[in-house]
C-alpha cells in the first residue's frame, strides 16, 4: 500500500489516483478550489432555481433526496430557507434498529423547514436475503438499500414532476473515484461503483427472490432520465462535511455525542442513523486496508483541522476497531451469530494487504505509520 504525501488515503481506494508527487486525487481536487470563481458558481446555481421555481404553481418545484443527516439538513436549509424553493424530500428507510439521534433528526428536519417527507421501507424479507448473499459473496451487505438510495429519488422526481433533484455531494470527485469528474450533473451517479457491480440474474439465481422484487433497483430508462435535471450542490459551494455540521446542528440537528461513542469512527456526526449500516462501510477496512476513520482523517487534514501525523494516530486507534454494537444489531437483523459473522469477515480479508499475528489478529502489513517510521 502507498498513502498519500498530504493526507492519510491509501492508493487501494477504488478508482483513486495519485499524481507524480504521491498526491491523492482528492487532495488534488481540494487544491484546486483555491482557482475556482465560487461567486461565478454561485450565480450559477441561482439560475438554475431560477429555472425551476414555482414551476408547479403551488406544488413543488424540487425534491431532495435526504437521510436526516447533517447534510441533508444543509441541503434542505439551502434549498427552501436561502434558495427559496418549495422542494419536496424523498427517503429510503434501511429497516435497521435506529438510534435516537436518527429518530429526531428525520422529524427535525421536516419540522424545522417545514417540509414533507416522502419515505420507503423496503421489503424486509427481499432485503434480509439479499444482504446475506452480498456480505457473503462481496462484503457489500447493504447493496439493496444503496441501491433504492440511488433509484428511489429518480422515480419519485419523475412522478411528482420536480425535474431538479438535489444531492450533496460528488463522492467520486471530492474523496477519489472512478468515474470522478468536475459537474454540477448528477446523471451518471449510479456508475459510482456504490451500488453497481451485480446482474439481476444473479441476485435472483443465488437467493431465490423474483424479478418484481428487484423492481425498485431498477434506474429509470434513459429517456426519462433525460426528463431530470439531477445536480450536485458541492458543484456550486465549497463542500465542508464540518461546515455542514454546524449549520445542521444550529438547526437542530443531534449527533451521537449524548448516546454512542463509535469505536471504529473519529467523529460522531456522520452515517448516525443507525448501527447496522455501519458494518457495511466498515467492510473497506478488510477489503482495502481503510475504513471511516481513514475517510475523515484524510478530510480533517485538507480542510486544516489537523496535521497528517495526527490523522495518522487516529487512523492506526480507530480504523481496524469495528464497533461491537453495530455487530449485534447486524446480526441480529440478518440472523447470523457472532461466530458465523467472523467467520464470514475473515474470508474477506485481502491476503495481500493483511498477515495474522501470533495473537490471531490480522493485521495491515505495510501501514502507514511503519513507512512513516521508515520500518
Amino acid at each position: 500500500m502507498k498513502y498519500c504525501k498530504k493526507c492519510v488515503m491509501p492508493d487501494t481506494r477504488p478508482g483513486i489516483h495519485f499524481n507524480e508527487e504521491g498526491v491523492c486525487s482528492a487532495c488534488q481536487a481540494y487544491e484546486r478550489r483555491k482557482t475556482i470563481d465560487w461567486e461565478k458558481r454561485w450565480k450559477e446555481f441561482e439560475a438554475v432555481c431560477d429555472k425551476y421555481r414555482g414551476m408547479n404553481g403551488d406544488g413543488y418545484d424540487c425534491a431532495i433526496a435526504v437521510s436526516g443527516g447533517k447534510d441533508s439538513h444543509y441541503q434542505v436549509y439551502l434549498m427552501k430557507e436561502v434558495m427559496h424553493m418549495n422542494p419536496v424530500l424523498f427517503s429510503v428507510e434501511d429497516n435497521f434498529p435506529m438510534t435516537e439521534a436518527g429518530k429526531h433528526n428525520l422529524k427535525n428536519i421536516s419540522e424545522e423547514f417545514g417540509c414533507n417527507i416522502i419515505s420507503i421501507k423496503p421489503d424486509v424479507r427481499t432485503q434480509k436475503k439479499l444482504m446475506r448473499y452480498m456480505f457473503e459473496t462481496y462484503g457489500k451487505p447493504t447493496w439493496f438499500i444503496d441501491r433504492l438510495i440511488y433509484t428511489y429519488p429518480l422515480m419519485m422526481a419523475l412522478q411528482f414532476k420536480t425535474p431538479l433533484l438535489v444531492y450533496g455531494e460528488n463522492v467520486s470527485y471530492e474523496y477519489g473515484g472512478s468515474d470522478a469528474k468536475e459537474t454540477y450533473s448528477a446523471r451518471d451517479q449510479l456508475n459510482n461503483g456504490v451500488a453497481s457491480g451485480v446482474s439481476e440474474e444473479e441476485l435472483i439465481e443465488n437467493t431465490g427472490i423474483s424479478k418484481k422484487d428487484l423492481s425498485l433497483t431498477r434506474a429509470p430508462k434513459k429517456e426519462e432520465l433525460n426528463k431530470l435535471d439531477p445536480i450536485y450542490i458541492s458543484y456550486f459551494v465549497p463542500w465542508n462535511s464540518f461546515k455542514n455540521y454546524e449549520y445542521a446542528r444550529k438547526h437542530g440537528f443531534h449527533d451521537l455525542s449524548h448516546e454512542w461513542k463509535r469505536k471504529h469512527h473519529v467523529e460522531d456526526f456522520d452515517q448516525i442513523d443507525s448501527r447496522a449500516y455501519l458494518v457495511h462501510s466498515w467492510l473497506k477496512y478488510p477489503k482495502f486496508g481503510h475504513a471511516s476513520a481513514t475517510d475523515y482523517a484524510a478530510r480533517m487534514v485538507r480542510y486544516g483541522m489537523i496535521t497528517r501525523e495526527e490523522a495518522i494516530d487516529l487512523v492506526r486507534e480507530h480504523d481496524h476497531n469495528l464497533d461491537p454494537l453495530s455487530v449485534r444489531d447486524f446480526c441480529d437483523f440478518c440472523g447470523y451469530s457472532e461466530t458465523e459473522f467472523w467467520k464470514i469477515i475473515d474470508s474477506l480479508y485481502n491476503k495481500d494487504l493483511f498477515e495474522e499475528d501470533s495473537q490471531g489478529r490480522r493485521i495491515l502489513k505495510n501501514p502507514i505509520w511503519m513507512q512513516e517510521q521508515g520500518v
